[in-house]
């Protein structure tokens, strides 16, 4: 008796042996089925192009949106997207996904693991704000008032997220972002919802008191990212990828110093200490004298 056939792969009814029966071929093929790219020997095909012609033609952010989007930006698209990538690549050791990756490289892990490290710490917290702000812009975008919500987040001691920063009174990079938007509009390339959203939260922000809260660069990125049209997911994904260039540079930098095991603090100084004072630990046990002797 002979065994199963299989017709010419790659028609459509062909099929593929399984255990004691055969299953179409597409079944087998859909389990991983994309729309982002097509893989086969001698073709690359992203999102439809061929890569050869893609290499030289497109920018890296042009890139991006092709992947994540499934088409080209317009020039104006790509330019926002680039600019907000770019704003967002480094803040400096002393940011914690830095510092980690930078520890990580001196304990002799490597280049991919040490940003791995860095990359991780980038949850709610530390990089989480830009995500957070296009919610709250889509919020005043939906009609919310901006002077309520931020009472609300006042009630409740906490900070609206994409204004204000602990280093700079006014974050350098919100002026050249929203310089952009603002042209982006200008040209009808977006709708400048998300500009007048985050203005209106900036100003409720600033009502009543002496110095200004203004927009940071999760705040400005939020706005690009909301103009584009990205979910707030999504602009929190595009923050880690941007960011990761500034991780990799550091901790690039950081295996090339020849430092092994540096931790949190330079070597002269040990971190401070609050527990009990030094202490004895009482017998217990096989260590307890039996009376009499």
């Amino acid at each position: 008796m002979s065994g199963p056939t299989t017709p010419s792969a790659g028609g459509p009814e062909a099929e593929q042996p399984v255990g004691e029966r055969t299953v179409p071929e597409r079944r087998i093929t859909d389990h991983w089925s994309t729309a982002v790219s097509r893989i086969r020997p001698g073709e690359i095909l992203l999102r439809g192009y061929p890569v050869e012609q893609l290499i030289g033609k497109v920018s890296f952010a042009e890139q991006i949106w092709l992947m994540v989007r499934g088409e080209l930006p317009t020039p104006v698209q790509g330019r926002l997207l680039e600019a907000a990538l770019v704003a967002a690549v480094d803040h400096g050791p002393q940011a914690p996904s830095i510092a980690a990756a930078r520890m990580a490289a001196t304990c002799g892990v490597g280049l991919n693991s040490a940003v791995a490290t860095g990359a991780g710490l980038l949850g709610d917290v530390h990089g989480g704000a830009g995500q957070q702000c296009m919610e709250v812009l889509a919020r005043v975008v939906g009609g919310e008032d901006a002077r309520e919500i931020v009472a609300e987040y006042r009630q409740r001691r906490a900070y609206v997220p994409g204004f204000g920063h602990r280093f700079h009174p006014r974050d350098p990079r919100r002026d050249p972002l929203l310089e952009l938007v603002r042209e982006a509009v200008a040209a009808g390339e977006v709708s400048g919802d998300a500009l007048r959203a985050g203005e209106e939260l900036e100003a409720a922000l600033a009502e009543g008191r002496a110095r200004p809260v203004p927009m940071n660069i999760d705040g400005a990125t939020a706005i690009i990212y909301a103009e584009l049209g990205f979910p707030a997911e999504l602009g929190r994904g595009l923050f880690v990828l941007s960011r990761s260039v500034g991780i990799l540079s550091h901790a690039w930098e950081e295996s090339e110093g020849g430092a092994r095991i540096k931790g949190p603090l330079p070597r002269p100084l040990l971190a401070g200490y609050h527990g009990p004072a030094e202490r004895e630990l009482p017998r217990r046990g096989a260590d307890e004298v039996p009376a009499g002797e």
